[in-house]
């Protein structure tokens, strides 16, 4: 788990800021995915990123500082339709802006509602960050929300669309917590690899804890 979680700095776009140099670990997905429950859930650090019941209200790149080793990038939301085309348009700016220099970024966690069929703005992000062949791993959240008798199928139809193995997608619950583990041992893994497979094998689980509008 993240041991420590500082919130850094809010940015209307892409820019210097404190420890820009550490590596860096982007949040992107649809408008009301759940990305500040997730960031919260990670971080065991109720209300460290701000929710709203209202989707799109997140309209700045948020930076947190990570057990002072990373940051976490929370990129604002996309697909909100109620806003206007200018919006959407600066957003998309801001967020090809983001990839286009963040040379620290390690990892993309592409968060995607496990209840629903990916969306259009879902399949723009992830034929992007193929694309672009930045490292990213898809997480399904609001796992609680689906049995598990119908899991496997949405998991299925998420991985057909999205172009990835169903075993390769992370299921996430803020509410019950699952997922949180193997997510967090996952960005550490990506973020700070194992120099060899002995240090692979060795390392105990605690060292992992410690575009669109």
């Amino acid at each position: 788990m993240f041991n420590d979680a500082k919130f850094v700095i809010s940015l209307p776009r892409y820019g210097d800021f404190p420890g820009r140099d550490l590596p860096q670990l982007a949040v992107c997905g649809r408008s009301n995915v759940g990305k500040s429950s997730l960031i919260n859930s990670l971080c065991r650090r109720r209300g460290l990123a701000k929710t709203s019941s209202t989707p799109g209200k997140t309209r700045l790149i948020n930076v947190f500082l990570i057990d002072n080793a990373f940051h976490l990038i929370d990129l604002p939301g996309y697909g909100y339709a109620k806003v206007s085309r200018h919006e959407q348009e600066s957003w998309g700016q801001m967020m090809s802006d983001y990839f286009s220099q963040a040379d620290e970024l390690r990892l993309a966690l592409h968060l995607v509602d496990i209840r629903h069929e990916p969306s259009r703005q879902d399949l723009e992000m992830n034929a992007f960050l193929y694309q672009t062949g930045l490292p990213f791993q898809v997480v399904a959240t609001k796992s609680d929300k689906v049995s598990r008798g119908q899991r496997q199928r949405h998991l299925s139809d998420i991985a057909r669309l999205l172009a990835v193995q169903p075993w390769e997608i992370i299921s996430f619950s803020s509410q019950t917590g699952e997922g949180r583990d193997v997510l967090a041992q996952a960005v550490y893994k990506q973020i700070f690899p194992p120099r060899n497979k002995t240090e692979l094998h060795d390392r105990p689980l605690a060292v992992y804890r410690g575009y669109l509008g």
